[in-house]
């Protein structure tokens, strides 16, 4: 759409300045937010939502829709005032002059599951581009894998607003480097450049050539205005041309536009206009009163609304005409958009075989990806040493069909990324690094636990095993450290037979994250006391090994429950009976009924905590723990730990102790 006629720029116009008044005003009330972004973006917006985007508000979760991201989150009122005037159900009027207030739906950020029509949960700047990368990747998949030659029902574009503070973040470039290797053609990018963040003048601490480092990843990159219909339209057809490479297009921007004072200023990014200003801008807008709607505006979006929806229909007739050409096909994306966890023929172990719970892994995950053709995923440069390869060629711009994503070392944009193939839906992922590198994509964790989404987290190499690479590389604090995030689950499985399951229950788990924490030192698979151990173990814990009335319960986790086993056989030299319990999760074991909780830990019972580990977070269920309470060392795994007085022989001590 090179040309605009009149008609419809004069639209656009009132659509843009509704994008201002909404924003100005609902941040003015809140007394909080960010004007800077929605004031100085507007034209844009109204492009988008008006014009651009294959979208239906009436169906918001319509699987063909193409995605927005508003990466720069901050300015959410940019997007509340979209969804409001597109008709978006889930944003009425009194959320927007609820804005920043506790029950609206517009909130300081956006966030997935909160507003309909926010594909991703934003405001950690850079996030929401890699997240979106992720959302490209796996309509690139989806494509390959149910696209005919006669029916394209896979076909759409991701689309995302960044600023200068998305491209500051290193996860953008991480992100986009892999983007501009896989060839993410549906990928478009809208860089707001105003040159202003928070402290001023982005010349403080940015002044690199971003178009060129965007060429050097492998981007098409072109420029405009953020002001000229026209050239946005012919911006966007230009990207869409080119098919292997994603698209960055830089748009010159104004902060704040249209604020007399504080426009093309850092007052315009963080904080209200102030109330004289508000004044001032609406009379250089030539509009008054509060939360002024354009009345043309919301009739080309009402004119626009049955448009949008008869696009979503005709795609449905195509769709079904699809489904009865391509049965099969249709009953594997029925179960693929289901979500559903198909039963895999897991390993098999006997008592006494050794395997690091990495390499039991892979055997596991080569079982549930055979069963689950949906299941995608990678690692971070670490294929080999994760142990997470399997009967897959790479995914690559070649080979769409590939399921396994070799990240690079990239662990931060990796599970951003992997967030954003969960947020698509259609397909389940996994990530994979060594765990002490958690601490580089913590904050995409944070976010799948924010979101509810199930990405399975395989972080390997759990504790001060790790031996010869020494306390770098010996994750003490690690496993702690990723217990305190709401709504992830962590399952350390205690050998072989427990990794399986592990999967098992990881694949099931469709309410957030789930952390597979394996070691990479062998482990010999141990007896189970209990014959129903598989179903219990799903609470969280179940009895290794069994004593009536007890003396001391040992709860261990991982390569420690068969330190327990070794240790409760030491103590019952000197007559202590002791009951062993594998915990694998301690967050499903303290979420249990009392009842549950007390048949397997018994009350009045002094119970003694094992974990290669930091103790934090085992007061409240044990007694006295054997820790570690510092950064490891240097050497063979099993004289490190002796080093550290992690022993069978210091279990045995402390399970002797008299209470004190």
């Amino acid at each position: 759409m090179d040309k605009v006629t009149t008609e419809k720029r004069e639209y656009l116009e009132k659509a843009a300045l509704t994008v201002r008044t909404l924003s100005m005003d609902a941040i003015q009330k809140a007394n909080s937010g960010h004007p800077g972004l929605p004031l100085g973006a507007a034209e844009l917006g109204a492009a988008l939502y008006g014009e651009i985007l294959k979208h239906d508000p009436s169906d918001p979760k319509w699987v063909d829709r193409d995605r927005f991201i508003l990466s720069a989150g901050h300015g959410s009122m940019f997007l509340y005032s979209l969804l409001y005037l597109s008709g978006y159900e889930d944003v009425s009027m009194d959320d927007i002059k609820a804005f920043r207030q506790v029950g609206s739906r517009a909130p300081g950020h956006p966030e997935y599951g909160v507003t309909g029509g926010v594909e991703t949960t934003t405001g950690p700047l850079g996030q929401g581009l890699a997240t979106a990368v992720g959302m490209a990747a796996a309509e690139t998949m989806l494509a390959a894998r149910f696209n005919t030659e006669e029916d394209m029902i896979v076909d759409h574009y991701t689309y995302v607003l960044c600023g200068d503070g998305c491209l500051q973040e290193g996860v953008s470039g991480e992100a986009s480097s892999l983007a501009g290797r896989l060839g993410l053609g549906k990928l478009i990018v809208f860089y707001d450049s105003n040159k202003i963040t928070i402290d001023g003048s982005t010349d403080l601490s940015f002044n690199e050539d971003v178009a060129a480092r965007y060429r050097a990843y492998g981007w098409q990159v072109l420029n405009g205005s953020m002001y000229d219909f026209e050239e946005i339209f012919r911006l966007v057809a230009e990207a869409k041309a080119e098919a292997e490479r994603p698209s960055l297009i830089v748009l010159k921007s104004i902060i704040g536009k249209g604020s007399p004072h504080k426009q093309n200023t850092a007052d315009a990014h963080g904080a209200p206009l102030g109330a004289d200003e508000v004044v001032a801008t609406k009379a250089a807008l030539r509009v008054s009163g509060d939360f002024f709607v354009s009345p043309s505006a919301v009739a080309y979006f009402k004119m626009k609304q049955t448009e949008w929806k008869k696009n979503r229909e005709d795609w449905e007739r195509r769709f079904a005409a699809w489904s009865r050409k391509n049965p099969e096909k249709r009953a594997e994306w029925d179960l693929f958009y289901s979500g559903a966890y198909m039963p895999a023929s897991l390993p098999v172990y006997a008592v006494g075989d050794k395997a690091a719970t990495r390499a039991a892994g892979n055997k596991a995950l080569r079982s549930v990806a055979k069963a689950n053709q949906n299941l995608v995923g990678g690692s971070a440069d670490l294929k080999g040493p994760n142990a997470v390869g399997f009967d897959t060629d790479p995914f690559s711009m070649t080979n769409r069909l590939g399921r396994y994503i070799h990240f690079g070392v990239r662990e931060f944009a990796m599970a951003a990324i992997s967030n954003g193939i969960a947020l698509h839906g259609g397909l389940r992922v996994f990530c994979s690094t060594f765990m002490v590198f958690a601490d580089y994509l913590r904050p995409a964790l944070r976010l799948s636990a924010l979101m509810k989404q199930p990405v399975i987290y395989v972080l390997t190499h759990d504790s001060i095993y790790v031996g010869e690479d020494g306390p770098t590389h010996q994750p003490v604090e690690t496993i702690a450290s990723l217990r305190l995030i709401p709504g992830v689950t962590v399952l350390r499985p205690g050998d072989a037979e427990e990794t399986a399951v592990a999967w098992e229950m990881a694949m099931e788990n469709r309410d957030g994250p789930t952390v597979l924490a394996l070691s990479r030192q062998t482990i010999t698979v141990f007896p189970k006391g209990d014959p129903d151990w598989k179903n219990t173990i799903k609470v969280g814990a179940y009895i290794v090994r069994k004593e009536n009335n007890p003396d001391v319960v040992i709860i261990a986790t991982g390569s420690e429950v068969n330190l327990a086993l070794s240790a409760a056989t030491l103590a019952e030299e000197s007559g202590k009976k002791v009951q062993v319990v594998s915990m694998i999760c301690r967050e499903l074991f303290e979420r249990q009924p009392v009842l549950i909780r007390e048949a397997l830990v018994p009350p009045s019972v002094r119970v003694v905590a094992a974990e290669a580990g930091v103790k934090s977070g085992w007061e409240g269920l044990a007694d006295a723990v054997l820790s570690i309470e510092r950064f490891g060392e240097s050497g063979p795994a099993d004289k490190v730990a002796e080093h550290l007085g992690f022993t069978v022989e210091a279990l045995a001590k402390l399970i002797e102790a008299e209470p004190v």
